[in-house]
């Protein structure tokens, strides 16, 4: 896993029209530029811009549909996705914990 892969993979789900696209793929259980942008406040040309950005961060997938392509989201890459942000969050609490214990030992030094 190198720092390049999770800098696009966070940079894709970083944006809140993408975390909406990929909501409602997971929701409808896949769909098309034209019918995603039906629920989005954005053209059906910046729809197919987005998932472009969602496909080279490998969190969909396409299949040619007639004349579009059908998008599905890559569950593997979304739970990798889901492990690092857990990662991270685990990481945080350690840290908020450490600063709590120092903080409480600052404070019981200062009482006496």
């Amino acid at each position: 896993m190198t720092a390049a892969i999770d800098d696009e993979l966070w940079s894709a789900i970083g944006d809140p029209i993408r975390r909406r696209m990929l909501d409602r793929l997971l929701a409808d259980g896949g769909g098309t530029a034209t019918t995603l942008s039906a629920h989005l406040p954005v053209t059906r040309q910046a729809v197919a811009k987005h998932l472009g950005v969602l496909d080279r961060a490998g969190l969909v997938r396409a299949t040619p549909s007639g004349r579009e392509r059908l998008y599905h989201v890559d569950e593997a890459q979304l739970a990798r996705a889901v492990a690092q942000l857990s990662a991270v969050g685990a990481t945080w609490d350690a840290r908020l914990q450490r600063i709590k214990r120092i903080a409480e030992a600052i404070q019981r030094s200062q009482e006496t």
